[in-house]
């Protein structure tokens, strides 16, 4: 179990930086192929959900990103 947690933080990051990468690419008229469905429901959604994913990614990385250090 120990092994999985730094690898559910290297998720976390890839989440962070999707959405930061789909803020940078919608000025540009243009979205990653993963993200695409975000924007159906209204710019204000798509926005609301390019923020969560950097949120949630951002503190799962913050979290669970880096292994703890044994204190012995």
């Amino acid at each position: 179990m120990g092994n999985i947690l730094p690898m559910i933080g290297k998720g976390g990051l890839a989440l962070a930086a999707m959405g930061i990468i789909s803020i940078f690419l919608y000025f540009f008229d243009y979205n990653i192929r993963l993200l695409a469905w975000i924007d159906v429901w209204g710019d204000t959604v798509g926005w609301i959900i390019r923020f969560a994913l950097i949120i949630v990614g951002g503190s799962l990385y913050f979290f669970l990103g880096t292994p703890e250090e044994d204190e012995s």
